[in-house]
């Protein structure tokens, strides 16, 4: 049965984005929605959604959580044997997307991924909890397999494996991702559907061109 969502909308009213009053830099901008946001919603409020190209020409997207950022990029962490590794493998340009509804917001993030350092890789997962870290040797991420129970089971082996054991190493086909920008794009709800979008695009001068974007 078809179902008519004609009149599900919202009304946007909480911002603008005004040229004269951006920062120079992108990062700038969005360290300020990202903390913004962080106090509107505590739950899962660096989830982001990561599109990359699949091996058979489709567009892949995925949630994932938001590590760690800076001026570098942004970092997030996955089994180098997943679908999305083997597709960044292939082709290292990926889209970034934050959608915090309550802020009536969103950013888009166009970059290039890249692997983290094995050191960098290592220290993050021992911060992880114990119960997160086997689970990381447990899952043969994006594999085919007959059941949960084998995933359970595989916990359960694993676990009385470690449970002598002080550090859980981190797997080898485990670890971090850059993803360093070379395009943001900044939205925000406006009324009447006049929503402001505002582009950043780094160029080969090693600036970031500024420009609006018809919404």
């Amino acid at each position: 049965m078809k179902k008519v969502l004609h009149g599900a909308r919202e009304h946007y009213t909480r911002g603008e984005l005004i040229e004269s009053e951006l920062p120079d830099n992108p990062n700038k901008l969005f360290d300020i929605w990202f903390e913004d946001f962080q106090k509107i919603n505590v739950y899962d409020f660096n989830a982001m959604t990561l599109s990359s190209i699949g091996l058979d020409g489709y567009p892949k997207s995925r949630q994932v959580l938001l590590k760690e950022y800076s001026i570098d990029g942004f970092v997030f962490y996955t089994n180098y044997d997943s679908d999305k590794a083997k597709e960044i493998a292939e082709n290292p340009k990926v889209s970034l997307l934050f959608y915090w509804a309550q802020a009536e917001r969103q950013v888009r993030i166009d970059g290039l991924a890249e692997k983290v350092s094995r050191a960098e890789s290592e220290a993050y997962f021992r911060t992880r909890p114990r119960e997160s870290q086997i689970g990381a040797h447990v899952s043969p991420q994006s594999q085919i397999i007959d059941s949960r129970e084998y995933l359970e089971k595989r916990f359960q082996e694993l676990a009385k494996k470690f449970e002598n054991t002080e550090q859980i190493p981190c797997p080898e086909n485990w670890g971090g991702y850059i993803v360093k920008p070379k395009k943001f794009e900044f939205w925000q709800g406006r009324p009447s559907r006049l929503h402001d979008r505002i582009v950043y695009e780094f160029t080969e001068n090693a600036n970031w061109k500024i420009y609006r974007l018809a919404p």
